[in-house]
């Protein structure tokens, strides 16, 4: 496992820095633990909030620097934060013995940071509370969804970012209120297979749903009707990235949306519009390729924008 977290880190140390790092370095207080995070946030107030969550092993200065989420914040004028996992890793509902890589030291609690940051923020009248967004990527997807089972109140709509459900998670799970939730997976994901189970990858963990029963799931909580209501092929703007994206929609009660971004042959990356990482071949075999048909970023916000 050593090896995997050293190959992990060499993997997403190569990545390019493609935006200015955001500009608030802070800590807040959680059960007598200094909790620290990185915040951008608009001269607009109350604006709307994005809550992005890293995945295992990262730190979320790697998400302000490695996607776009800085640009669309200031572009749109809406507040981001990114915070830090204890131990490079979210307390999901996930026994540590499901889990490929870190695990947050015990008792940690990572619904109370992530509520108390959005307290802290609406409070002081920067965070507009009808307008509270969440995402993650994998470690962080999986946290994203565990925030929507525990606080759905909280969120106007959330992104979960190649990750699936698990059975210990799905029976943990009971939102409070439906919300809509969209999913970016790829099919040839190492760490997190789409057709469920146990990834390709040697050191990947077991008992993951796929990512058709995940969907389900998330569709049966927000009363949508079952199977697909629509499958759009994106544009495939880069042919060199082995990689194509399928939108698939679903049939739900308005401002219930549950959306599924397939992303066929990708591996276990966000899709981004540049390189996410210096050395691609390196990048690739660990985690597969990278789709640069869409950015993960805009493509979430673009949903996000919609609700309430």
């Amino acid at each position: 496992m050593n090896w995997l977290l050293r190959a992990s880190r060499i993997a997403f140390s190569l990545a390019i820095t493609c935006c200015a790092r955001p500009a608030l370095s802070d800590t807040i207080s959680i059960n007598g633990v200094s909790r620290t995070f990185l915040a951008q946030l608009p001269d607009t107030r109350p604006a709307p909030l994005v809550i992005v969550l890293h995945g295992n092993t990262q730190t979320g200065t790697d998400m302000a620097t490695r996607t776009l989420w800085p640009a669309v914040a200031k572009r749109e004028r809406i507040g981001v934060i990114f915070p830090d996992g204890l131990n490079h890793a979210w307390a999901d509902l996930r026994p540590d013995t499901k889990r490929a890589g870190r695990a947050p030291p015990k008792d940690t609690d990572d619904v109370a940071f992530i509520t108390k940051l959005i307290e802290k923020y609406v409070a002081e009248g920067s965070a507009d509370p009808k307008h509270i967004y969440l995402t993650g990527i994998s470690n962080g997807g999986a946290m994203t969804m565990t925030l929507v089972c525990a606080r759905a109140d909280l969120f106007a709509a959330a992104a979960s970012v190649i990750m699936n459900l698990t059975d210990e998670t799905a029976n943990a799970c009971r939102p409070s209120r439906p919300v809509p939730m969209l999913m970016m997976n790829g099919t040839h994901d190492p760490l997190i297979p789409y057709h469920g189970g146990r990834g390709t990858s040697r050191f990947a963990a077991d008992g993951f749903w796929s990512t058709e029963k995940t969907l389900a799931f998330w569709r049966r909580a927000n009363g949508c009707e079952n199977g697909d209501a629509a499958v759009t092929d994106v544009a495939d703007r880069d042919n060199t990235d082995q990689t194509t994206v399928t939108q698939i929609s679903s049939r739900c009660p308005p401002g219930r949306d549950v959306v599924l971004y397939r992303v066929n042959d990708g591996g276990h990356r966000m899709p981004g519009t540049y390189s996410d990482a210096r050395f691609p071949r390196v990048a690739n075999a660990f985690f597969g390729p990278q789709n640069h048909d869409i950015d993960g970023a805009e493509t979430i916000w673009s949903f996000f924008r919609k609700f309430p």
